[in-house]
């Protein structure tokens, strides 16, 4: 289970236990982290999931696909080098101690 911190524009932190397997989102919505609205559940059109992903993690992470690239042009908070969609994430062992900034807005 894949220690995971969700850190806020307040500096606010979230931190808990998921389990592997589940996307980012899906924790986050499961334990109901401010700021990760998820308006499409998880499909990858919206982009209301969105992250900054800590640097240190990022090479950790496969690269986003050209559809969540697409996406991430288009988010409310400024993209940055380190965004990526929080559903497209799946967690897992190699994730553990996982943590991401959540953006000031989603929409």
């Amino acid at each position: 289970m894949p220690d995971i911190r969700f850190i806020h524009p307040d500096g606010r932190e979230d931190g808990f236990e998921a389990p592997d397997g589940v996307s980012l989102m899906q924790a986050a919505t499961g334990f109901g982290v401010d700021g990760i609205i998820a308006e499409c559940g998880g499909s990858a059109i919206c982009a209301t999931c969105h992250v900054y992903v800590e640097p240190r993690w990022v090479d950790s992470l496969p690269p986003p696909d050209d559809n969540e690239q697409a996406l991430l042009d288009n988010t409310a908070a400024e993209r940055r080098p380190t965004s990526r969609l929080s559903c497209q994430i799946r967690l897992g062992p190699e994730l553990q101690g996982l943590t991401v900034h959540v953006p000031e807005r989603q929409t």
